[in-house]
């Protein structure tokens, strides 16, 4: 019997038609609208250097990539192992390569002053993800920051997203992610909501953003009803996490 592809090679060949028929980062589409959740979401993460070296892993069709030129950077590069998200990417005007993420990250060594990995580490195995950070740690410059975005474990919504695609591996809540940022070596780790965007945006996302803080403290109440504590507070379907390598 001929032996089959895995489920990576046969999806990722075809992922931006299967999981994002719209046309993922179309040229000039949305850049402005996209910089804007972007800089929030990662508000004082974002190196002040607009000239910093930038590597976006996993960059997809380059959405991101696509936001940094807007925001002004200057020299940020994306890698991503589905060809035709690259060739969108590239479309689009993103300096972006087609390759594995370790190969790229395990030939780089204190190059970065920004690593970013948003929606990549839910792709991986327990034991990739943490070589993954590993790797990640290592070709960063000291003092470069990892940031992270992936599916809260810890959200009510988070499952629907976690296995909303057929190529996620695993999934974190935003304490466990932290604790294993630390466990590798990163330090300052925190991790914080991906949620509407209050001001600047538009008056939609204004109101969305004073309807959330409304759901959320339900949310908190829940948990405290249940189980005594008032940990966690982070509930979006999706999270963002950072931590820095040390000096």
């Amino acid at each position: 019997m001929t032996e089959q592809p895995g489920y990576r090679e046969q999806l990722y060949q075809s992922y931006a038609s299967l999981m994002d028929p719209a046309g993922g980062a179309a040229p000039g589409k949305g850049d402005a609208a996209a910089a804007r959740v972007f800089s929030y979401h990662f508000r004082e993460w974002l190196p002040v250097d607009r000239a910093a070296p930038i590597l976006d892993v996993a960059c997809g069709a380059g959405a991101f990539l696509n936001a940094l030129q807007h925001l002004g950077y200057t020299h940020a590069s994306g890698v991503d192992r589905s060809p035709e998200q690259v060739s969108i990417a590239k479309n689009a005007g993103s300096h972006a390569v087609e390759g594995n993420l370790f190969n790229l990250l395990g030939e780089r060594h204190a190059e970065f002053a920004l690593i970013t990995g948003l929606d990549i580490i839910e792709h991986l195995s327990k034991d990739e993800a943490l070589a993954f950070l590993d790797l990640c740690l290592r070709a960063l410059r000291p003092g470069g920051r990892l940031i992270l975005r992936t599916p809260n474990g810890a959200s009510p919504w988070g499952g629907m997203v976690r296995y909303g695609d057929f190529t996620h591996e695993i999934c974190f809540t935003p304490d466990l992610l932290v604790k294993l940022l630390t466990h590798v070596g990163f330090t300052s780790c925190t991790a914080r909501e991906c949620e509407p965007i209050p001001t600047g945006y538009s008056a939609k996302s204004s109101v969305r953003y004073v309807g959330w803080l409304g759901i959320r403290t339900v949310l908190k109440l829940w948990n405290v009803i249940e189980t005594g504590s008032p940990a966690g507070g982070i509930y979006t379907r999706v999270f963002a996490a950072t931590g820095l390598k040390p000096q």
